[in-house]
């Protein structure tokens, strides 16, 4: 199995969507994306998270991120399930394109494969994997869940926010970190950079080891 890793610049492939031919490089442009996999169509769990995806879709154009889900199943499979999930999720549309792989060439690629669960004719299943890529075409985050536990979007979005935001600044967000919460200075910012780069003021906050290593600032 591949070993994807973070820092790496993600697979190039060709492959059908629900929106038609795909070149994922050519697609991806200089944009943020997610890649994001599911087990197989017609799946109860897959089928809230495309609707949980489609309903925040706003937030992830806001946020200039592009959307791309894939599944082992063909593309005329595919848009039947996308039928299915708008009347589940009562969605009036779905916008993003679902990728067909049923080689499992791209999920082999990027690692998706779950070691355990398989379909009905014995052929391996992709887990929930969960691919961030920034406009450099690397990979920023990568997140596998097992078939059986449905992912939090809420979670992704909070941490496209700290990507984005630590991809600009100098800082980096600490545990259960929210937009617009205060922010960790780097420890590679010296003392006499703090000002310039940190016009909101910084606090260092005294610990007993006397180390000046703990410095938050307001965010950027």
């Amino acid at each position: 199995m591949p070993n994807l890793k973070l820092g790496d610049i993600v697979p190039d492939f060709e492959a059908e969507t629900t929106d038609g031919p795909m070149k994922f490089h050519e697609w991806l442009g200089g944009s943020w994306a997610i890649l994001f996999s599911h087990p197989a169509d017609y799946t109860p769990v897959c089928t809230t998270e495309l609707g949980r995806v489609q309903k925040l879709a706003p937030e992830f154009e806001k946020r200039g991120i592009k959307l791309a889900a894939l599944s082992c199943d063909e593309v005329e499979h595919h848009k039947g399930w996308i039928e299915d999930i708008k009347a589940y999720n009562s969605l009036e549309s779905f916008s993003y394109p679902i990728i067909a792989d049923v080689d499992r060439s791209v999920a082999t690629a990027y690692g998706m494969m779950d070691p355990v669960a398989q379909d009905s004719q014995g052929m391996p299943l992709t887990c929930r994997a969960v691919f961030i890529i920034g406009p450099d075409k690397k990979l920023k985050l990568s997140i596998l869940y097992p078939a059986t536990t449905g992912r939090n979007f809420d979670e992704i979005l909070r941490v496209i926010d700290s990507l984005q935001l630590t991809a600009q600044k100098r800082v980096a967000t600490p545990a259960d970190w929210k937009n617009g919460l205060p922010c960790m200075v780097v420890p590679s910012v010296k003392p006499e950079e703090v000002e310039a780069l940190f016009p909101k003021g910084v606090t260092v906050h005294e610990v007993p080891s006397g180390k000046q290593y703990l410095r938050t600032t307001p965010h950027p």
